[in-house]
């Protein structure tokens, strides 16, 4: 019989509806029984695309002996981190602070007032490498539960204490005196920290870091420092020829085994691609090379192709296991690339993408491009484009030959801070690219949020099946927003900006905390938890209050908001001895900082967004790298959007043609209607 998960829409529950444990959804039925039954609590947190939960669940859920064990000593909680990154955030934090270590599976012991006890991620069936078994493990915990209960209850409060206090101590204050000064620390720091052969940084396993590559471009534009915009391009070069990417069908895998890139641990997660999709763009921006581009593209497509609903949510992530091996779907032998492709044709992907009897994979192959372009080009006799142009059909061929294979598992549940983050690079790959797709995605992606996950002012976390369920959470709101307003910008619908708004009063309502001067992760009338959780430092998602923090700065700009203003340089000035002591876990807040600190671009362009003369100037303000921006616009008989944007007051089309108006600082240059103009005042 199914347990009580099969009810729940979360596909990485829904996996262990079949699961002999007694399993609970996290919620109030869960923890009654334990105190009813005087139960500890197993808390078991995970997510679908997880190659260890995987495992784990073969080897011990699974196991009837096991889940008998578990059955008879505890109440057994399963929980999607995805779904309830609040529980995650606190557990984790427990975790760690027991183990100095992390990840998932995480398996966490708790007392039914959800203290935790004892934690730990991945248990194997039998004892190994210094790990007990499960079953071990299990038996005592529950002896030490019901047996020596004050050493457990004792355990607990003093993780309860550090968790407490986690919650609630300020960032130490910052030696610099400005913040031009943090920035420049932190730009110097996160180069100091760069790897020069491989790019990235720190060694295996090697985490795509787009928001401290985004430090370092925004650095190399305020500086003019060469360090930091090389470091940035090797990084991006390295993973996109590395088999971290995904060099048949577009998208990244979420991080490296290895420090050069090759080995990826297979699965592909939304917010991943969302983030390196946009620095890929923005690097495109900075230098013009079409490299970058085209990484940009090919992974949006993906997104495009294989991860949105018919409705136009993006789905949450692609498994790393098929037919139960990791990366099987992806990987190549000789002779497979052989049967496929006529034999000159094989000859030359062998060699350009590496493909060798020996292998580096487990025998197989993974796809990576370790050799330049002209190499291999020159190894042919061909010239670069014609290079290029017979690999563009060798892959569309290998792709098609591909698709016939059992695809991974997909999570297929829509996520609001996600699809947030998402949102805001297919917003900008539309009026970067002048790409009408991208903006068509984007608008019924926005639209779907708002219609879906939206309703009386508040967001849901979560959709899936018809069903949105859960609170929405700090990051949720500001992501959301966050992708709204780059949306109008490329727009000027301002529908798009009102949503903004709305999510930017509510962030300040619902999640603000006056004492401590930053933002909590779980609304006002969220769930009582044993500590109520603020996650300050970005992971593999930027922080909730970075995000915050810079759309309140756009925001203020857009919508003359100072009271926006204040608040976040309220956060930036809390947060900077962060900012100072540790920068490369604060990559979003530092470029929030760098926004604060300059004297942003406020651009406005009056005239009809449809006709030619507005989308070449549109082409001026997004041909060129300018990160610290806001871009406001309207046709001139749109009333309502001059009322509700300050910008685009008393601003008329000049000689009947569009019109763009450039200020900074409360300065402003003359209005222009020539493209080339309006370039220069913003090179200026």
């Amino acid at each position: 019989m199914a347990n009580r998960l099969a009810l729940e829409t979360s596909p990485y529950l829904l996996q262990h509806k079949d699961n002999p444990v007694d399993w609970h959804p996290w919620g109030e039925e869960a923890l009654a029984k334990a105190r009813e039954e005087d139960k500890a609590i197993l808390l078991s947190v995970g997510y679908s695309a997880c190659h260890w939960c995987h495992v784990m669940e073969r080897e011990s859920f699974e196991d009837e002996a096991t889940a008998q064990i578990m059955n008879e000593h505890f109440v057994s909680v399963k929980v999607d981190r995805e779904e309830r990154p609040d529980i995650d955030s606190i557990y984790m934090s427990a975790l760690q602070a027991m183990t100095r270590g992390g990840g998932w599976p995480m398996t966490v012991f708790l007392t039914p007032d959800g203290a935790p006890f004892y934690a730990g991620t991945y248990f194997p069936p039998v004892p190994s490498r210094g790990l007990p078994s499960f079953q071990q493990l299990l038996v005592t915990l529950a002896d030490a539960y019901e047996n020596r209960r004050d050493e457990v209850l004792q355990s607990a409060q003093s993780v309860r204490e550090y968790l407490e206090a986690s919650a609630t101590t300020a960032m130490p204050g910052a030696e610099t005196t400005s913040g031009v000064e943090l920035l420049d620390l932190a730009g110097k720091t996160l180069i100091s920290q760069l790897d020069r052969r491989s790019g990235g940084f720190g060694g295996a396993p090697k985490f795509p870091q787009a928001m401290n590559l985004e430090v370092l471009l925004r650095y190399h534009r305020r500086t003019g420092d060469r360090a930091a915009l090389s470091g940035v391009e090797d990084t991006l070069r390295a993973m996109a020829n590395g088999g971290i990417y995904d060099h048949l069908g577009g998208g990244f895998a979420r991080y490296s085994v290895d420090q050069y890139w090759l080995v990826p641990h297979f699965e592909k997660m939304l917010y991943d691609n969302a983030l390196l999709a946009r620095i890929y763009l923005e690097t495109y921006q900075a230098t013009g090379d079409p490299f970058y581009r085209r990484i940009a593209e090919e992974t949006l497509d993906y997104i495009s192709r294989d991860m949105t609903s018919p409705e136009g949510g993006f789905y949450s992530a692609e498994d790393a296991d098929s037919e139960g091996e990791e990366g099987k779907f992806y990987v190549w032998t000789p002779d497979e690339i052989e049967e496929t492709l006529e034999p000159e044709d094989a000859k030359l992907a062998l060699r350009y993408w590496d493909v060798t009897e020996r292998g580096n994979f487990e025998g197989k192959n993974i796809l990576n491009v370790p050799r330049p372009p002209e190499t291999v080009a020159s190894e042919f006799g061909l010239v670069v484009e014609e290079l290029e142009s017979k690999i563009e059909a060798i892959r569309d061929k290998l792709f098609e030959a591909r698709e016939e294979r059992v695809r991974p598992g997909l999570d297929d549940k829509v996520l609001a801070a996600w699809n947030g983050l998402m949102l805001r690079s297919f917003a900008l790959a539309a009026r970067v690219l002048n790409h009408d797709d991208y903006r068509r995605i984007a608008e019924k992606n926005a639209a779907f949020l708002m219609e879906k996950l939206g309703a009386g002012g508040r967001l849901r976390r979560s959709y899936k099946d018809g069903q949105a369920k859960l609170n929405g959470y700090l990051e949720d709101y500001a992501m959301v927003a966050d992708g709204l307003v780059a949306l109008y910008e490329g727009t000027f619908d301002a529908r798009w900006l009102r949503e903004a708004e709305a999510l930017a009063d509510a962030i300040n309502e619902l999640f603000w905390d006056e004492e401590r001067k930053a933002f909590y992760d779980t609304p006002t009338d969220h769930e009582r938890l044993v500590t109520r959780p603020r996650d300050v430092y970005d992971n593999a998602t930027p922080s909730g209050n970075s995000v915050a923090t810079e759309v309140l700065l756009k925001l203020s700009l857009l919508l003359d908001r100072d009271d926006y203003r204040q608040r976040a340089e309220t956060v930036l000035e809390e947060m900077a001895g962060g900012l100072e002591k540790i920068p490369g876990a604060f990559g979003r807040l530092l470029c929030a900082l760098d926004f604060s600190t300059s004297r942003p671009y406020e651009i406005a362009l009056v005239g009809d967004p449809e006709k030619d003369d507005t989308l070449s100037l549109l082409d001026a303000v997004y041909s060129n790298y300018l990160p610290n921006k806001v871009v406001a616009g309207h046709d001139p008989d749109d009333i309502e959007a001059e009322m509700l944007i300050p910008l685009l007051a008393d601003r008329p089309m000049r000689n009947s043609k569009a019109t763009a108006y450039v200020c900074e600082g409360y300065a402003c240059q003359n209005p222009t209607t020539d493209q080339e103009e309006l370039a220069e005042q913003l090179r200026r």
